[in-house]
This record gives structure tokens, sequence and C-alpha cells, in this order.
């Protein structure tokens, strides 16, 4: 297997609602980021990762490739899913050792509808989608099903939403008061805010990585996994697939300094503790998670950066970055980096 690191990663300010920028224009300033510091003015591969059903429009990434001034033309793929599984596929792209860097990137404007009936517009359109069940529905019965304490929910999200705070890239949303109920048990608070954004990393290969960054983050553990969608032949309370994916990845041959969870509830958090066989000294979402910014799409790729970014910092040596997607953490992504 190659060696290949994080090299470079940027995010755009996310914003709670429509600022009138197309898809390109919000990519732009992020690709031009990673570029500076890296160096690089083209990729050996290209991959992003966005959703139609949120962009309103078949084959949206065509029009983001805009951004990207693809000529003379690239080598490039896409993924209708998170950033974070485009991710992946320039990784297993690099392992085939013909080209040495590859450019990663995902976006998703929240704002321009309602998510919630989105979201139910991907479930399967026979038995799943006639229901009416949206992913806060889901993750209602999920919260039921782990029967999670009260006061530990309103925790994580005060925590959340106060390192979103110290986070310049997050929403600056207020701490968590009141009762105000959503779909119960899960309050208003429990939601993930609707959040417009992009975010870009670059990945090098063998000894390009230490000559593009003085701390590159190398992958040394990758794994995805992933269960029925049909909800009455899982668990709920657990989650087997983040479970065999982390196993996989590697997660428990060291200790985790940080890990960045895409817990996009904070019921989440907890099962992706337990299945990831976190300890109580791993510190958890210090960029604020989800729970602080939701820029669909983009979310699990930025878990990643962000662990990334601990290590290009000198923060931290062994980090590990989180994706999921599907409903109640149907599929996980795990990815361990290492200083």
């Amino acid at each position: 297997m190659r060696d290949v690191a994080i090299v470079a990663f940027a995010q755009t300010r996310h914003t709670g609602h429509d600022t009138g920028l197309t898809e390109p224009e919000l990519i732009g300033p992020v690709i031009g980021e990673v570029k500076e510091r890296t160096g690089l003015k083209r990729f050996g591969f290209t991959c992003s990762g966005s959703c139609d059903y949120l962009a309103g429009a078949p084959f949206s990434f065509v029009s983001a490739l805009d951004a990207l001034a693809a000529w003379p033309p690239i080598s490039e793929s896409h993924v209708e899913m998170d950033g974070a599984w485009a991710l992946y596929e320039a990784w297993v792209r690099l392992q085939h050792g013909d080209v040495d860097s590859a450019l990663v990137y995902g976006f998703g404007k929240s704002s321009l509808g309602d998510l919630r009936t989105i979201m139910t517009l991907q479930l399967d359109p026979y038995y799943l989608a006639p229901l009416g069940l949206d992913q806060l529905s889901y993750a209602a019965l999920q919260a039921n099903a782990a029967g999670a304490d009260r006061a530990e929910l309103d925790e994580i999200v005060r925590r959340s939403r106060a390192d979103g705070r110290r986070n310049p890239y997050a929403l600056d949303l207020p701490d968590p008061e009141g009762e105000d109920v959503a779909v119960r048990p899960l309050k208003t608070t429990d939601v993930p805010p609707i959040t417009d954004g992009a975010a870009a990393v670059v990945l090098a290969a063998g000894d390009l990585a230490s000559r593009l960054c003085p701390r590159p983050a190398y992958i040394r553990g990758i794994a995805h996994r992933t269960e029925p969608h049909y909800l009455g032949m899982r668990d709920l309370a657990r989650s087997a697939s983040a479970a065999d994916a982390a196993r996989a990845a590697g997660v428990g041959k060291g200790p985790v300094e940080v890990a960045e969870l895409h817990a996009q509830f904070p019921h989440e958090e907890i099962i992706l503790r337990e299945a990831l066989g976190l300890r109580d000294e791993t510190e958890i979402n210090p960029s604020g998670g989800p729970l602080a910014a939701n820029p669909v799409m983009a979310t699990g790729l930025i878990r990643v950066g962000e662990a990334a970014r601990r290590i290009h910092d000198g923060a931290a040596r062994r980090t590990v970055g989180h994706a999921t997607s599907g409903p109640c953490l149907q599929q996980n992504l795990v990815t361990v980096l290492e200083a």
C-alpha cells in the first residue's frame, strides 16, 4: 500500500442562509486556498461529492466544474455522496501508483429547499419514501431506541454550540434553552442547523506529501461499511456498520486524541463513541461538529479535514475522521490519521 496523506484542507465560512452564491462561486475560494497552500496548480486526479436532489438539477456536479478551470482536460470523477466518499475514491485511485496527487471537494446548499422533504426522496421509492418518514422522524425513532439521558443530550448540544462559536467557519448559535420539541424526544436544538458550505482537501502520495506539507496527516486506515436501510432489520440502539468500519480501519490500534464524528443528532454521538470504542480522554468534535454547522454533502469531508488539521497544527498525533450517510447511521466511513 502506498503512503497517502492529507496535505491541505480548506472550508467556507458556512452560513445558515442563501448568500446568492452559485455552487462554482461557493467552491472556487476553497479550491484556490488548497492550491495556494500546496503550490499545486493541477492534480493527478479530482473527485467531488454532491447531491442532485439538493441542487434540484441533474448532473449538478458538471456545472460545479466551472470552479476548477478544467482546461486542459483533467481526470475527474464524482460520487452522489458526501465528499468523504470522494476522498475514499481518491485514496483508492492514488493506490494505483500512476498519479501522486488528488483534489477532493464536497459542497451543498441546504437553504434553497425543504431539507426534510428532499432527503426523503432518496429513500427506497417503493416502500419507504411513500410513508413520508423523513430524516428527523427516523432520528427520533433511533433516539427512543437508544434511550439516552436527556441531560447528556443537552450537554452534547451545549458543548457543540460552544465549540462552534470558537470556530470561525461554523455558525454562531446560542446555548440551547427551553423545551421546544421538534419530533419527540428530539428538541429543536437537537436538530442540525440548515447550512450552506463547501470544503476541499488535497491528498498526496509518497515523497510528495512531505514536500508539500511540513506535518502531513497520513491515512493509516480507512474503511466503509453499510447495513440495511430497512429499520426493522437493524438494532437502532447500536451501529454495527460503524463498529465494523472502525475495526477494519484500526481505530483501536492506538490512542485517539481527537475524533471528529459526523453526528447530526446528539444521540448519534453517544452511539458512535461506543461503536468506535473511543476512550473518555478522546476529544470529540472540537470544531463543534454537525450540530454547529451541517453543510450537507460536505459535513463528512469536513470531519476528516478537521481531524487532519489537528495533525497539521501539531495539536495531535493520532486522530479519527468519521462520515455517515443514510437513515440512522446506515453507512459509515472511518478514517484513521497519524502524524
